[in-house]
């Protein structure tokens, strides 16, 4: 399986619940995803409203030849710094997630020892306006050898579908 394909296959996993994106996607990467979603409690009537609270997710999907430790952490720092450019925190804001999805031939050692390392978190006015958290996978498309951060390992069921 060439990165081309895993990527077609990933992207139409997430069409089904993720708004996707090919065209326009911010560079350096090849697609994206976005998830939004707002949920609220009330009392009775809609006018008593307990409790509301706004979720998002940002998906970058990247390919590459092979994943070089640079090339990781330039794509790990953009994912970041573009992700944390979209959040707004306020009083009904829970979460902003943001994921980096890596397709590539090869990946060197090094590489998947600093995936594997990897950890961001973010937290607004003490978690009163929500946090972020960061999810990193990489996937070795030449042998099926899938890597990834503490957060990314609820994605392993998704890769080890598309692998198959």
């Amino acid at each position: 399986m060439t990165a081309e394909e895993a990527l077609q296959a990933l992207l139409r996993s997430y069409e089904r619940y993720y708004n996707v994106t090919t065209e326009g996607a911010a560079e350096p990467f090849a697609a994206e995803a976005v998830f939004h979603t707002h949920d609220e409690q009330f009392f009775l009537t809609k006018s008593a409203t307990l409790a509301e609270a706004d979720s998002h997710e940002y998906v970058f999907f990247a390919t590459a030849e092979c994943g070089d430790l640079s090339t990781v952490q330039a794509l790990d720092e953009k994912a970041w710094e573009i992700g944390m450019s979209r959040v707004r925190p306020h009083s009904n804001h829970r979460n902003t997630d943001i994921v980096l999805i890596l397709l590539a031939e090869c990946i060197s050692q090094d590489a998947a020892d600093y995936i594997k390392k990897a950890k961001r978190y973010k937290s607004y006015r003490h978690t009163l306006q929500g946090w972020s958290h960061y999810s990193m996978v990489a996937l070795e498309t030449s042998t099926g050898n899938f890597f990834c951060n503490r957060r990314g390992k609820s994605l392993k069921k998704l890769f080890r579908n598309i692998t198959k």
